[in-house]
């Protein structure tokens, strides 16, 4: 008969070999998905104290430094108050503008916001139905929904970020096998998508927190997409 102290010894060594299985190198890059996820989004009064003092900075560099990409630490550091850096992000990526083009029958030509964080905006070849229903398919197949009471299509940055956050997750603690899906996730969305954003939040002025982030995003997408093909074209030749 096992005793509580015969239970207790068996959680921890299953705790152990769980911890011993974990590939670190997967699990902080899900992480540091997850927290750009996080901040592209207006701060609240939570996430702007930790902006403010400085604490994301060094979270991400810790998560950086357990992975084995090379790539440069950004500086998400605040010093502006909340109120300008959510005017900020309101100027960037949500308020847009109307124009009336024919005073003579009262046509208006809406703009979206400067910086779109829809990834078929930067798609002018592929529909957005394609995209969209490619990227729903993706996310039920790894048993992922979208949240219903958040008007978000699926194509919307944060929903990506989380998406390959979570694949990240499941590569260090379940299956190594979804780097694959990985790399095509990169090659079929995130990684063109970083590209656009980038590229658009580096023709705004004063982006601020926002420009860091997109350079931080597009350097980190491609050194994980780098890294991600070079390992497939090793397996492929070890395997011929």
């Amino acid at each position: 008969m096992a005793t509580d102290d015969d239970e207790r010894i068996e959680s921890v060594t299953r705790t152990n070999d769980l911890v011993k299985n974990l590939d670190v190198d997967a699990g902080a890059r899900g992480a540091i998905y997850a927290l750009m996820a996080q901040l592209f989004t207006e701060a609240d009064e939570e996430l702007y104290a930790v902006l403010s003092a400085g604490e994301i900075t060094a979270e991400c560099d810790a998560l950086l430094n357990r992975t084995t990409l090379d790539v440069e630490p950004p500086d998400l550091t605040v010093e502006e108050d909340r109120e300008d850096l959510s005017a900020r992000y309101n100027d960037l990526f949500v308020v847009g503008y109307s124009e009336v083009v024919d005073k003579t029958d009262g046509t208006v030509h809406n703009e979206g916001p400067p910086v779109s964080l829809y990834e078929t905006d930067y798609r002018p070849n592929v529909s957005w139905n394609d995209v969209n229903l490619d990227l729903a398919r993706a996310y039920e197949y790894f048993g992922c929904e979208v949240d219903q009471e958040v008007r978000r299509n699926h194509d919307h940055l944060r929903l990506e970020l989380e998406f390959m956050g979570y694949l990240c997750r499941r590569e260090a603690a379940v299956d190594p096998n979804v780097a694959a899906a990985r790399l095509d996730f990169h090659d079929r969305h995130l990684r063109v998508f970083a590209e656009g954003l980038v590229e658009t939040l580096g023709s705004e002025p004063g982006t601020g927190l926002y420009g860091r982030l997109g350079g931080f995003l597009d350097r980190f997408t491609s050194a994980d997409l780098e890294d991600l093909a070079a390992r497939k074209d090793n397996e492929e030749v070890e395997g011929t």
